[in-house]
């Protein structure tokens, strides 16, 4: 048992955040070993409890929930920045060339050092992630994400058509070495596998029937993909597909739409693939900075609230621009200003933050686990320091309401603000 002294930020079941200026936060090992929250809240409620406990006090910090990114590619690190016309020539002059390298186990395992490093020194805990389609690549990232004991998914990418030589796999063969991964890591420690089609045009039917196969046959894996990101890949996914009622149908009609299903993007659609992703509990991985970096449009926040469908939000490096979630925020506000069925929709800072915690492990059915400071949940929390730089510590000071102090945090936070990242460790 452990017990923690700052400011508190959690959330309710109601997606509403709960703060504690003088809070307790208490962690102890369960019955595996696995440090779980015992308690939070008002330090003055809860301190006569834990009266025996060791208590590390930090003044002028704030204890808040790790961050859970969903979606983004741990090969595509090396390639932040990389400018392109678009999606499509992006990924032809960049993304893939890179992908080329991660045959070599060497290279991938110093990447997914620099990478898992990077999540962790940007407050992320949890993280759904692409490796590439050679399987060293994945066991590179996992064997990092179980050094460091990070809850991570991750995936051996299919891609067996209009990919080039070095990344273009086999279909047969993929879908073996998909289910040896699964076998092999899939619930070891805190590890899953995500079934992982790169997008639609780079695979085969075949392929897809494959995938929605092995997906079919266990219903705790996740499975991950892109869909409607950009008009000219909508419309090329069309022109393969011309059966299917939409791109996103390609999906459902190939079984790879479900709960722990997560699509990144979502953007050029209608009503009816709202539809379906609640009716099947598909979540969408909202990815704003990349979105606006290669003008591929905006998130409908306002559509998607009606339909009723979860979400929660990504970083997708490398078209993302950072790792850090304070950034992801800030551009999901600004993309709820722009491009909506309701123009002008204002996110609050409880609900930008809720997507990138609690609302985003709701999301990837892992609600309860992470992504919260309630009881129960994994010990995987951040420690922030809102005087990390002269502005940040100016405007905090004069924040008059949680609202205030979320925003300031927000607007002007990155990895600085993030004193200290924790996991749950298992003893």
């Amino acid at each position: 048992m452990h017990v923690y002294r700052a400011a508190l930020l959690r959330f309710t079941a109601e997606a509403q955040a709960t703060y504690d200026e003088d809070g307790l936060l208490a962690i102890a090992p369960d019955a595996t070993g696995r440090q779980r929250v015992v308690a939070a809240g008002a330090w003055r409620a809860l301190a006569p409890r834990f009266a025996q406990a060791p208590v590390t006090h930090w003044p002028g910090r704030i204890l808040a929930p790790g961050f859970v990114d969903m979606h983004l590619h741990f090969p595509q690190t090396d390639v932040i920045g990389s400018p392109a016309d678009g999606l499509l020539p992006w990924l032809e002059n960049y993304t893939y060339p890179h992908e080329q390298r991660f045959a070599s186990p060497a290279y991938a395992a110093e990447v997914a050092r620099f990478f898992i490093e990077e999540l962790l020194r940007n407050g992320v805990t949890t993280a759904l992630a692409f490796a590439t389609s050679h399987p060293a690549s994945v066991e590179a990232l996992f064997t990092e994400a179980q050094r460091r004991q990070l809850r991570l998914i991750t995936g051996k990418v299919l891609q067996d058509r209009h990919s080039p030589e070095g990344l273009r796999d086999d279909t047969e063969q993929s879908l073996i070495d998909t289910e040896a991964l699964i076998q092999r890591w899939h619930g070891v420690d805190r590890l899953g596998y995500a079934i992982t089609p790169r997008f639609a045009p780079t695979s085969t039917p075949a392929q897809l029937r494959g995938a929605g196969l092995l997906a079919a046959r266990d219903p705790s894996v996740w499975i991950q993909s892109h869909v409607a990101e950009n008009r000219d890949e909508v419309r090329w996914a069309q022109a393969l597909f011309p059966a299917a009622r939409s791109y996103l149908a390609v999906y459902a009609d190939h079984g790879l739409m479900r709960e722990r299903a997560v699509y990144a993007h979502c953007l050029h659609w209608d009503g009816a693939d709202r539809a379906l992703m609640r009716e099947t509990g598909t979540a969408a991985a909202v990815s704003p900075t990349s979105n606006l970096f290669l003008g591929s449009g905006f998130f409908d926040y306002a559509a998607a609230q009606q339909a009723g469908f979860r979400y929660g939000l990504a970083s997708d490096v490398g078209a993302g621009t950072s790792f850090s979630p304070f950034h992801t925020m800030l551009a999901a506000y600004a993309v709820g200003r722009e491009g909506q069925t309701k123009p002008g929709l204002s996110l609050s800072p409880q609900q930008l933050w809720w997507q990138h915690t609690a609302g985003a492990a709701q999301a990837l059915g892992l609600e309860g686990v992470v992504g919260n400071l309630a009881p129960g949940c994994e010990g995987d929390f951040v420690l922030l320091n809102p005087q990390a730089t002269p502005l940040l510590a100016r405007r905090t000071a004069q924040a008059r309401s949680l609202d205030e102090l979320l925003w300031a945090m927000i607007v002007l936070g990155d990895d600085r603000l993030i004193e200290q990242t924790v996991i749950s460790q298992a003893k």
